[in-house]
């Protein structure tokens, strides 16, 4: 179960209430009228708990779990004990992240505006916002509905941030417009200068960055990650895209819908990901460069071409996953062979 120090279920529910929610199956068992307390893992649950299978290496623990239910994918039905009421589902992990969602609501500070917060009066603040202790919005911004601004953030001036937003606590944002249910983790810097410079002679000159970024609805970013202004054009998070801790994103770089970066990449100033493309970890990704729809690059990768839509690659530099996992395998052959 988790801390209830920092976490704090909510319920309890039905197994019928929970499969509603998820558009789950009801089975096995079939104990609509179940109540069940909390999600627990498969090894812990108790009668009373909520659990899923998603991974067929996880089949044993399956076998011996006492969950009260569990999201499973009828295809792995018949490995869970009899006495267990099923939920089935085609994705047995998205259905159990709906439902861990329902036990587990995002916490919402009451609105107002506490302590040692400046808030200019030209601030257009919706119904029900909540400002943290020591955050600063300046003039011009427009802060929407039931958002957050979590304690000594700041908000830049003239900055629009959309409905149900979670700014957590400091936060940098200007030059910035967002959309709704955004969530910014600890630590993130939106809207600061792309690095952006003309060379002579006499040294280096920096160019004005003109252009904003452009969030939209439903993105995440993680702790740390930082994200540059575009110099002219915008830069673009497209709808839906996850971000995580400590990712780098250039100016006027354009990310696409449902994308995903994972920590510790990055992506030089005008390169285009299309939507859905997943970046791996570690990743680098050169400047004026287009990823394609779909596109997936492996970890620790260096991205110096254009990828096409729907490759899968990885190396550095990259070339198709097929090839590099053959060149991996020649070169501990080769290795082998000195040895010898």
């Amino acid at each position: 179960m988790a801390d209830p120090r920092f976490f704090r279920a909510v319920g309890p529910f039905t197994v019928a209430e929970i499969a509603a929610a998820t558009g789950s199956e009801i089975g096995g068992a079939a104990n609509a009228a179940l109540s069940l307390e909390d999600v627990a893992p498969l090894e812990t649950a108790g009668p009373h708990h909520l659990s899923f299978l998603s991974n067929a290496k996880y089949a044993e623990a399956l076998g011996q779990s006492r969950a009260g239910a569990i999201f499973v994918h009828p295809d792995s039905a018949d490995r869970a004990p009899a006495c267990m009421t099923l939920l089935l589902s085609a994705n047995p992990y998205l259905a159990y992240a709906k439902a861990a969602g329902q036990f587990y609501p995002r916490p919402r500070r009451p609105a107002g505006i506490g302590s040692g917060a400046f808030v200019d009066p030209s601030v257009i603040l919706g119904e029900g916002v909540s400002v943290g202790h020591n955050a600063v919005i300046e003039a011009g911004a427009e802060i929407g509905a039931g958002t957050q601004i979590g304690h000594t953030s700041v908000i830049g001036a003239g900055v629009v941030i959309g409905r149900d937003c979670v700014i957590s606590p400091n936060v940098t944002i200007s030059h910035c417009l967002m959309g709704d249910r955004i969530t910014l983790f600890p630590g993130v810097r939106v809207g600061q200068d792309g690095f952006g410079f003309a060379s002579g002679p006499g040294g280096h000159l920096r160019i004005p960055q003109l252009g904003r970024v452009v969030i939209g609805d439903d993105v995440v970013i993680g702790a740390n990650s930082t994200i540059d202004r575009g110099a002219g054009p915008d830069t673009v998070i497209g709808a839906g895209s996850m971000i995580d801790n400590l990712v780098q994103i250039g100016h006027n770089v354009v990310l696409g819908r449902g994308c995903v970066f994972v920590a510790q990449s990055g992506s030089s100033g005008s390169t285009k990901l299309g939507d859905f493309v997943t970046v791996a970890g570690q990743v680098g990704i050169a400047g004026h460069l287009s990823i394609g729809t779909g596109a997936r690059i492996g970890a620790q990768s260096g991205v110096m071409r254009d990828v096409a839509p729907g490759a899968e690659v990885a190396g550095y530099p990259t070339v198709p996953r097929w090839q590099w996992l053959r060149q991996v395998a020649i070169l501990d052959r080769l290795a082998k062979k000195k040895d010898k």
